[in-house]
């Protein structure tokens, strides 16, 4: 087979599909924390859809439950940690 037909045939690799990150049986909710941790950065940010690869009201949905926890008290506006740590170091004990 020459060059010009073999660019027109596809590969056959392997494609396994990813598992949907929210089950049917899965409430979004405020309360959900397990839920909820998922689709927050290492920093407490919220990730973006194409990261999470939800749907458009999923994503929404996910969005309004962090931002009601946050309220809430029950999970924090900034994860702070690390920079917590880094001043620690920097500070002398008198």
């Amino acid at each position: 087979m020459d060059k010009s037909k073999r660019l027109f045939l596809k590969s056959k690799r392997s494609f396994r599909r990813r598992l949907p990150p929210i089950q049917a049986g899965d409430r979004i909710d405020y309360r959900n924390m397990s839920l909820i941790s998922r689709f927050i950065s290492e920093q407490g940010k919220i990730l973006s859809r194409r990261v999470n690869r939800l749907s458009l009201k999923q994503q929404r949905l996910i969005t309004i439950a962090i931002k009601q926890a946050r309220i809430l008290s029950s999970l924090p506006f900034l994860n702070n940690e690390k920079q917590f740590e880094k001043k620690r170091v920097g500070h002398y004990n008198y």
